[in-house]
This record gives structure tokens, sequence and C-alpha cells, in this order.
């Protein structure tokens, strides 16, 4: 997080919780496993877990230029699932179940 000072108090710049956040890495996170396959950059296993998978789809995209990198001192499991339900949030159409 980003921290600064201002009028002698300590702030933090807080991330936006999206409502069906979880619902929405659990999209991401499939549809980044096929984008991955798709481009051919990686076959996942079965036995991969869930965050090496988010780590991974995450590199990828921004590496791809589709999202924007986080400081590298920011990134950690939970941001990743963040960035990635906020990038699969932008994709589906307006009134999207999710969106609501």
């Amino acid at each position: 997080m980003r921290i600064g000072i201002l009028r002698g108090f300590r702030h933090t710049r807080m991330v936006k919780k999206l409502r069906h956040e979880a619902e929405l890495f659990k999209a991401a996170l499939l549809a980044g496993v096929d984008y991955a396959e798709g481009r051919k950059a990686v076959q996942f296993e079965p036995t991969d877990s869930a965050s090496a998978k988010a780590l991974y789809v995450y590199r990828l995209l921004v590496h791809d230029k589709v999202i924007a990198p986080m400081p590298e001192d920011q990134v950690s499991e939970k941001t990743v699932r963040h960035r990635l339900a906020t990038w699969y949030a932008h994709q589906l159409p307006a009134g999207h179940p999710l969106l609501k």
C-alpha cells in the first residue's frame, strides 16, 4: 500500500471492495487460465494451486499489457485476486448479475 503523510496523519490508499469479489475472482481465474492456455504460454496441471495460477495469469496479463502492473511490494495473493476480479468485472456487459 502507498503510505503518505498528510497533516500529521498516515493514510493508505484503500482498495474498493467489489460486491461479488469471490465469484468474480473464480470467473476471472477460469478466463485467465483459458487465455494463458489458448495463447500456449502455459499448460496448467490439475495439482496447481489457485494462488499459483492467479499469480501466473496476473503476470501474463501485465506482460501482454492487458492490465497495468502494481508496484512489486504490493503484489500479494489478496491484491492479485482483487486485480483479476476487477479486470474480469470490466469485461462483463452492463447489467450483469455479478456487477449488481
